[in-house]
């Protein structure tokens, strides 16, 4: 009898260690579920926000720029040609300066101005709409360095006459040097603390 019941016993103590077993295993495998989900989560968040970095950096280096050299150019020209992403551009002597001129030449800028963050004081500012019901992002863009070179700055490509034969002529053609330039863009989503964010930083030749 004796033998009996400490053979029950040990089967009830096994019974719960098997019990206790399985429910780690059950926790360790939620947390794991969860813990994915939070990561897939928070992947998707960024690569919404890089996206609109990257519509921003497109559009900023493709038309924007080309624009700024360009004589006379003004904030409501800006405004006219790009009308739905609430464009704003800072025409101001510090934007001049880096556009032409070294790092260490830039007078015109504030601290601000100078700094390595996009969002503060930038050049540009605009935004790119969302797909309902979902908001949009803020992008925007500054430039951080820049290394001057020999381009033409008119905005235009200046043809020689008579460019079929322009391998013949005697024009001496100068060995084209472009600017380079430092850019961060940030994309930010449009909701009040949100965490949607991704900023790059591009060397560009212009």
């Amino acid at each position: 009898m004796t033998a009996l019941e400490s053979e029950r016993g040990a089967a009830l103590i096994t019974a719960l260690m098997l019990t206790t077993l399985a429910l780690v295993i059950a926790l360790a495998l939620l947390s794991t579920i969860i813990t994915g989900t939070q990561v897939a989560a928070s992947q998707k968040r960024y690569r919404s926000a890089l996206s609109s970095a990257h519509g921003g950096l497109d559009l900023f280096t493709s038309e924007i720029l080309p624009r700024l050299f360009q004589s006379g150019y003004s904030a409501t020209d800006f405004h006219n040609d790009f009308p739905g992403i609430d464009l704003k551009v800072t025409l101001d002597p510090c934007l001049q300066q880096k556009l032409t001129l070294a790092r260490a030449d830039w007078s015109a800028c504030s601290e601000a101005q100078a700094s390595p963050d996009p969002a503060q004081a930038p050049e540009t500012e605009f935004r790119l709409a969302g797909d309902p019901p979902a908001k949009g992002f803020n992008v925007s863009t500054k430039i951080i360095d820049t290394v001057p070179g020999n381009t033409d700055r008119s905005g235009y490509y200046l043809l020689d006459a008579g460019g079929a034969v322009a391998a013949q002529d005697d024009v001496i053609h100068p060995q084209h040097v472009p600017a380079m330039y430092n850019i961060y863009v940030q994309g930010v989503r449009e909701e009040p603390e949100t965490r949607e964010k991704a900023r790059l930083s591009v060397l560009y030749a212009y």
